[in-house]
């Protein structure tokens, strides 16, 4: 990891209201860490619902996070996931993104700052995408991305950013993601779109490439090597491809 990453005294103020949750759920956490993957599981469109953990959304991300673990062995990087208090993004309320940026603030208490990678499916893409001009973010891995015409993107400027989308996603539409890709590229994110063949939205067909593609991408971002990561690594190979990289 970059010896450069600035930490921070841990144990400063909490400042959520009493009786609140955590937003930051730990998964794998071993004293000092050295960098973090955050996993934002989907939601809905509209609901003020509680979410819980044994909702498909959130249980179709258990595998992902142990694709990752597997991909990342080192146990000095904290594996966590992000707990939403609603199911749904709620239109201007973006409440799953008061959520991340609540677990980014918990997770600098926790461990410091050290370099983040975000992996988020669906709603949780749309999520990790925004909250990625946070200072410790240095990447996003984005799993059938929610990108509807017109989703910000200035905020990706100076971050790596690895979509991976199924071709036969009728949920989200892989086409807006490689807009969006493009945008954010022309923003000054280095960006790139992969699409899974004959992948679908729940990621269950082929899922080893779903998982493999997904850890080999946060091990990538997480290495340190030039704006564009490995000359052969995923990024690099989305970034070849303009209107998207196959698997």
């Amino acid at each position: 990891m970059d010896s450069r990453t600035r930490r921070t005294p841990v144990g400063a103020p909490d400042p959520r209201p009493a009786g609140e949750r955590p937003a930051l759920v730990p998964l794998r956490h071993r004293s000092p860490a050295s960098a973090a993957v955050l996993v934002l599981h989907g939601g809905r469109a509209d609901s003020l619902a509680p979410s819980r953990p044994w909702h498909v959304a959130a249980l179709r991300m258990r595998p992902v996070a142990r694709a990752v673990a597997t991909a990342v062995p080192d146990g000095e990087v904290f594996l966590g996931r992000v707990r939403y208090r609603h199911r749904g993004w709620n239109g201007s309320r973006a409440d799953p993104v008061r959520d991340a940026r609540r677990a980014l603030a918990e997770l600098t208490r926790l461990v410091g700052e050290v370099p983040v990678v975000l992996v988020g499916h669906s709603m949780g893409g749309r999520t990790a995408l925004r909250v990625a001009d946070a200072p410790q973010v240095r990447g996003v891995v984005a799993l059938a991305p929610w990108c509807p015409e017109g989703e910000p993107v200035t905020q990706l400027r100076d971050r790596k950013v690895i979509v991976l989308h199924g071709d036969r996603d009728r949920i989200t539409d892989p086409r807006e993601s490689v807009a969006f890709v493009r945008r954010a590229r022309d923003a000054g994110s280095d960006a790139g779109v992969l699409l899974v063949k004959a992948g679908d939205h729940a990621m269950l067909r082929r899922y080893g490439t779903w998982h493999r593609a997904t850890g080999a991408a946060v091990a990538e971002l997480l290495t340190p090597g030039g704006p564009a990561g490995p000359a052969d690594g995923l990024l690099a190979t989305a970034l070849s491809a303009p209107g998207g990289g196959v698997l």
